[in-house]
């Protein structure tokens, strides 16, 4: 008997819905940051535990959105959430409980297992507090603690999951990890490095999109992206002086797609001005999202 099912993590900003689904799949699927809105659309990460297939949907987190890029990114993750068998909602423990917390809990109308996240990071008097109040909003079936960086308790947490997908045949082949194709995982990683190396809202007004994708003769690839930025000021710093910084942000990325390709990655940036691209719907289709209005 095997089971397949979705398993949709779903939270504020900064809750660590990244790095929890690179911890469970063991793999760079979905890019982190220290920075709140990482995270733009839905990511799959495909995971075999016994004779479970547990297919782990990264959202983007729940926030007021201002534009286009803005709600189209919280209709990806209302989407992943009506979508999935399973709601894993997501909380940081060390954060406090904020309305926009509470307001997701009270959304949700599925199947859901409340995952308090971050707990080497706070004393457990506070976690029962956590607890406390959230159950009292919403009806879960499971309360988890966790910590998505250190590891603990989630292979308790993964056994319970594996039992919890309903049974099935497997929607994927057992060694696939994702179904990104790897043109979106080449341009997220390169947006992964504006994050890490400028600050402030360069790179919430930045995107990335992958021109060319091309194997060589030889095995090793040769991806061509641009960046697109919203301001002439932006751009300047993302070149840096000399061209610098598009240089690292290139050196950088271009070693990770090596890692995870496994094969010599030949990386070209671009970076381009484009006022109000985050209103474009070519834009976000480019990026993986719905064009929401």
């Amino acid at each position: 008997m095997t089971r397949c099912g979705f398993a949709a993590i779903v939270g504020a900003p900064n809750a660590g819905k990244s790095t929890l689904l690179n911890r469970l799949t063991g793999a760079k699927l979905s890019i982190v940051s220290p920075k709140a809105q990482t995270t733009r659309f839905r990511v799959l990460g495909i995971l075999m535990r016994g004779e479970s297939q547990i297919l782990l949907v990264d959202t983007p987190g729940i926030f007021q959105p201002k534009s286009k890029l803005d709600r189209a990114m919280i209709n990806a993750a209302w989407t992943g959430a009506a979508d999935a068998d399973l709601v894993l909602m997501l909380v940081d423990a060390k954060a406090p409980l904020t309305d926009a917390i509470r307001n997701i809990v009270r959304k949700i109308k599925r199947r859901a297992w409340l995952v308090i996240n971050k707990t080497d990071l706070v004393p457990p008097g506070k976690l029962l507090t956590i607890t406390a109040e959230l159950t009292q909003l919403a009806t879960f079936e499971e309360t988890f603690m966790v910590s998505a960086s250190t590891g603990d308790g989630l292979n308790v947490f993964l056994d319970h999951l594996a039992l919890a997908m309903p049974e099935g045949p497997y929607l994927y082949p057992e060694d696939d990890l994702t179904d990104l194709p790897d043109r979106l995982l080449a341009a997220e990683l390169v947006r992964e490095q504006i994050f890490m190396q400028t600050h402030e809202e360069v790179p919430y007004g930045a995107t990335v999109e992958t021109e060319s994708f091309v194997e060589k003769p030889d095995g090793s690839i040769r991806i061509e992206t641009t960046i697109y930025v919203a301001r002439s000021g932006h751009k300047a710093i993302l070149i840096g002086e000399g061209g610098q910084r598009v240089k690292e942000i290139g050196v950088r990325a271009r070693a990770q797609l090596g890692r995870l390709l496994d094969r010599k990655v030949h990386l070209f940036l671009n970076v381009k001005q484009r006022a109000g691209w985050d209103e474009e719907g070519a834009r976000l289709r480019a990026i993986g999202l719905d064009d929401a209005s």
